[in-house]
């Protein structure tokens, strides 16, 4: 049987009526959340505040804001003040030392110099304080020199020939006696002298 053409589709008014109501269907689902990309219905992720479509925001344990890091790494001791070379020997001391009037002491970072006048005679009494005192007895013991111990003068002292070196707490000392006499007349007050410093260090 052939049926008219109008039988097999539907127009006029109510092929109308049929789309625009499965439009606002579509429309209505959508809004529900049960069809479209990153909808809820789906599984996807919601839409991050602020955010374009599919991103999904990054939620914090517990649900609450990351915390702001103010807190301050606890704070270092201060150092101890550095040893004034020129403290440990005084001017006085160092003219009994090497027996004549001298100069001011001359300080330059962690060494004290006290120098004879230009009208003589030659003298000059040098104090060494920190990482230059322990090298100037390195550089002495590689050079063979021979020392002989001080006994009573900080943790551990040395003396050779002019010179004298002083150990106390981790802090080395030098002391050195230019004089143009025979050295051996210095070897007491050098030993007493480094005695005394370390005893201030």
């Amino acid at each position: 049987m052939t049926y008219p053409a109008t039988s097999r589709r539907r127009t006029g008014p109510g092929r109308a009526v049929a789309v625009a109501v499965a439009g606002l269907t579509v429309t209505a689902l959508a809004g529900c959340g049960m069809i479209g990309v990153g909808g809820a219905g789906d599984g996807g992720a919601a839409p991050a505040a602020g955010g374009g479509p599919g991103l999904a925001a990054t939620p914090t344990p517990g649900g609450d804001p990351l915390p702001t890091a103010t807190s301050q790494a606890p704070e270092e001791p201060p150092a101890a003040p550095p040893v004034d070379a020129c403290d440990l020997v005084s001017k006085r001391e160092a003219e009994k030392l090497a027996g004549t009037p001298l100069d001011d002491p001359v300080a330059i970072r962690e060494t004290c110099t006290y120098t004879g006048p230009v009208t003589g005679p030659t003298a000059q009494v040098e104090v060494f304080v920190g990482d230059g005192a322990k090298k100037f007895l390195d550089i002495e013991r590689e050079l063979g020199h021979e020392f002989t111990p001080i006994a009573g003068a900080g943790d551990e002292a040395y003396a050779e020939d002019g010179t004298v070196f002083v150990n106390k707490g981790g802090v080395w000392v030098s002391i050195r006696l230019v004089r143009t006499d025979d050295p051996a007349r210095y070897r007491k007050p050098l030993a007493d002298l480094a005695r005394t410093v370390a005893g201030r260090l």
